[in-house]
């Protein structure tokens, strides 16, 4: 293979032989579902890729599109970045998040904040249950301590730098790579004050789908959790599915949850006003 390679010819045979080779992580170009909800046109679907371990992905997102992520075997972590598309230096703000919802657990209803008080998005629905606001994900140093590799071109690669990798292709820089969310791996804080990570491996095909208030970028990252206890770097595939849909109405649920949020709406309502 190695001398077939090296002649420029046959390596360009070689390649165009691979097309039309499907793997279990690859993008699907046009996106193909077979599994969307009810009443969603797969003329409307925009996203269907499936993340392998270690790997990420970034696509832009106008507002009301919908975006499901499902843990396929059970051992994905998906960290998530969120940038306001066309201003990205409004982005997802993690404290906030926690603050103005007071309430660190995310779930069904809950929404994900900006840094400017609006809504990036919001999360409809939620079979998982173990999220993370707390921990942030992982980086070289962490991986090369923990499992001896963290580079990004080696086979324990970390979060922070496929985070960049999926901002850079967006024109943004390290200084933007911001604290995510970790969804499907989640932390448990106890009275004194540890953290409890719940990690599991656990049960496949759960799942979280959330709505762009904003017409936002998202940046999804698929390493293992920075507090995984166990010693080897574990991971499993990560699917994405994203198809067109309307922004809240304003007899929204969710966006009436709780004057909180009824405010970061209307901030949001305020904006596109303009």
């Amino acid at each position: 293979m190695i001398e077939t390679l090296a002649n420029p010819m046959a390596a360009r045979d070689h390649a165009r032989a691979m097309a039309g080779t499907v793997v279990e992580a690859m993008p699907v170009l046009p996106p193909v579902a077979k599994d969307l909800p009810a009443g969603v046109s797969p003329g409307d679907l925009l996203w269907e890729e499936t993340i392998a371990a270690g790997g990420y992905a970034t696509r832009r997102l106008s507002r009301g599109s919908q975006l499901r992520l499902i843990d396929i075997k059970g051992d994905a972590c998906a960290s998530l970045l969120i940038f306001n598309a066309e201003m990205p230096s409004e982005r997802l703000n993690v404290a906030d998040t926690v603050k103005v919802q007071w309430n660190a657990y995310l779930g069904a209803g809950k929404l994900l904040l900006s840094d400017m008080g609006r809504v990036l998005m919001s999360m409809l629905e939620d079979s998982a249950g173990t999220h993370d606001t707390f921990c942030g994900t992982s980086n070289a140093a962490t991986n090369a301590a923990k499992y001896g590799d963290g580079r990004n071109s080696g086979t324990r690669p970390n979060g922070r730098d496929r985070f960049l990798l999926g901002a850079a292709k967006h024109g943004l820089q390290p200084r933007d790579v911001h604290p995510c969310v970790n969804l499907f791996k989640g932390t448990r804080i106890e009275t004194d004050g540890t953290i409890t990570p719940l990690v599991g491996p656990f049960e496949p095909d759960r799942s979280v789908t959330l709505r762009a208030e904003m017409d936002v970028i998202v940046v999804l990252a698929n390493c293992p959790h920075v507090l995984d206890p166990r010693e080897e770097w574990t991971a499993t595939p990560l699917r994405v599915t994203a198809w067109r849909g309307d922004p809240a109405p304003t007899d929204d649920p969710v966006r009436n949850a709780t004057p909180e949020g009824l405010r970061a709406f209307q901030n949001v309502e305020d904006y596109f006003r303009r």
